[in-house]
């Protein structure tokens, strides 16, 4: 099978469409509307889908480069209109439209979410930016510490998804653990999980009491409005020794 991969809209570049390409790896790619002159008119244009052929940037040097600006990708561009009325730009290397309808993309798209929701967890929840120290090794020790609390905590929500689901069957909405939540109650019982040699059995049926009783509703086509200046504006906070604000 074909490897497959979707970016968000931090990544396109020539570059990386070369680069796939050229390992033929497929790609969905989210763009900015101004990403390039092709994607601009392809938003003025009103059009759903489209195959354009994209080149390199025209001021930039190519010495180490294994193309040169003459260069030309034949790529597909997807229009895509969210329930607020905004326009996203998809760049695809799925240029067969017959196979690939232009409907599916947008779900498609959304897989990528749960990759964003987990950079979420590991920075405001985890606070993996946060470190210790400034040691080369205080640094991956609390990064890998992180991993590892994360990982326990997936395996946990893991073997209570059928239960819960099982429990919302005759209500009007699916539910999940409150991850915010869960970090917190992992926070109180790790060492007792891990390191009481007697109980680590109870330890974790308790925990799992406690993630079942503190669910949250999953709604449909859900959504918040993005807040384009709130990072913009934001000042990395400055991270002091022994100032680790996280597990």
């Amino acid at each position: 099978m074909q490897e497959k991969r979707i970016y968000d809209r931090g990544y396109p570049s020539f570059d990386l469409i070369y680069n796939h390409t050229k390992d033929n790896v497929d790609y969905l790619i989210r763009a900015k509307t101004d990403f390039s002159n092709l994607t601009k008119t392809f938003a003025d244009s009103g059009k759903t889908s489209q195959t354009v052929d994209i080149s390199p940037g025209q001021h930039k040097g190519y010495a180490n480069k294994p193309y040169n600006k003459e260069a030309t990708i034949k790529v597909r561009l997807i229009r895509v209109e969210l329930t607020s009325g905004q326009i996203e730009i998809l760049i695809t290397s799925l240029l067969d439209s017959k196979k690939y309808s232009q409907k599916i993309f947008k779900e498609l798209y959304f897989k990528r979410w749960g990759v964003e929701t987990y950079y979420d967890e590991l920075k405001n929840k985890l606070k993996v930016e946060y470190f210790s120290g400034y040691s080369h090794q205080t640094v991956l020790q609390d990064f890998y510490a992180a991993l590892f609390i994360s990982n326990i905590q997936t395996i946990i929500v893991n073997d209570l998804e059928e239960e819960i689901k099982q429990g919302a069957q005759d209500k009007k909405y699916q539910y999940k653990v409150n991850n915010n939540m869960s970090y917190g109650f992992m926070k109180d019982n790790i060492i007792s999980l891990l390191f009481t040699n007697p109980n680590t059995e109870e330890v974790d049926k308790e925990l799992k009491k406690l993630l079942l009783k503190n669910l949250v509703p999953i709604r449909p086509n859900r959504s918040n409005p993005r807040q384009h200046d709130l990072y913009a504006r934001r000042r990395k906070p400055k991270v002091l020794k022994n100032q680790k604000d996280a597990i």
